[in-house]
């Protein structure tokens, strides 16, 4: 199977803040979306209840990688919030080791939740990892972002 079709090839995620790339991700959890459904029973009706959609709810997305010079940019963001929220568009990329791109989805209206940095332990010599979890107000086209 050629390498652009390879579903088990390595994938990295890049996260970009209106444009501004924050750097590569090893690890992305919660894209996801949910249709909140309400039902309704019909009067004389007993073959179905109405399943009647009612709003969209977004997972925070949560990205994980060890700690690069890039994590100053995320620091940055973040620190960015006490000047006040603003929320820009993102855009997150999953990306194969060769660079090319495998998937996109843009983001509106994003907003960082919690950093979570290493824990700096000489007993437990591990990889120093970071976490970022964002929030954001739905998905649309990643080309726009």
């Amino acid at each position: 199977m050629p390498p652009a079709l390879d579903p088990a090839a390595t994938v990295f995620f890049r996260l970009a803040i209106d444009g501004q790339d924050l750097g590569l991700f090893s690890s992305c959890d919660g894209l996801s979306s949910e249709v909140v459904i309400e039902t309704r029973e019909e009067g004389g009706n007993n073959d179905f209840v109405w399943q009647l959609p009612s709003r969209v709810t977004f997972s925070t997305i949560t990205l994980g990688r060890p700690l690069t010079p890039d994590t100053a940019k995320v620091a940055a963001w973040i620190s960015s919030i006490s000047k006040g929220i603003e929320r820009p568009t993102a855009q997150i990329a999953a990306l194969r080791a060769d660079g090319s791109t495998v998937a996109q989805w843009g983001l509106i209206e994003v907003l960082p939740v919690r950093w979570t940095g290493p824990s700096l332990d000489p007993g437990n010599p591990g990889v120093a990892t970071e976490t970022l979890e964002i929030t954001h107000h739905g998905f649309t086209d990643a080309g726009a972002v």
